[in-house]
């Protein structure tokens, strides 16, 4: 049986109609149109699949929308302002740290919550924020070097 679930996505109220046990992600995607977001594994261990919520990061295809009535979840379509990008966003496309992007939007999201909680991050807490990630591409060292970019970018 469907219900409604009320959540804030990307700075906007919403009401989604689901079943209980259907993932976040497949809401932000198939309702929302956030595509952004990725399915990776399907069980919250390659973070594709990640965005912000309640104060962190979170894998979004194990969550489900049960769980999230009344969050304010952000996507990587919301790490931007208008037409200015995150500093993050903006230092993977200047060292071209990206490759298939297909992982991209889940490190995306999980570099700029440690830009939030540590404006000055280390190479140590980079990398710590982010080896949850699975890139197959082996841009790792790239991206790390964008995120450490990043946080000499002013806020």
């Amino acid at each position: 049986m469907t219900e409604e679930f009320r959540l804030r996505v990307n700075g906007v109220e919403r009401v989604v109609t689901a079943e209980p046990g259907t993932s976040l992600l497949m809401v932000l995607r198939n309702q929302l149109m956030l595509l952004g977001v990725r399915f990776g594994c399907g069980l919250g261990q390659c973070g594709a699949c990640v965005v912000q919520a309640q104060g962190g990061v979170t894998t979004s295809c194990d969550v489900p929308m049960s769980a999230v009535e009344g969050w304010s979840v952000v996507t990587v379509e919301g790490l931007s302002e208008g037409e200015q990008l995150h500093r993050v966003q903006q230092a993977v496309l200047d060292q071209q740290a990206g490759q298939c992007g297909y992982c991209l939007s889940g490190i995306l999201m999980s570099a700029a919550m440690l830009l939030e909680r540590c404006p000055a991050p280390s190479e140590r807490d980079v990398l710590e924020a982010l080896e949850r990630h699975l890139c197959r591409c082996g841009v790792q060292r790239r991206l790390v070097r964008a995120v450490l970019d990043a946080s000499r970018q002013p806020i």
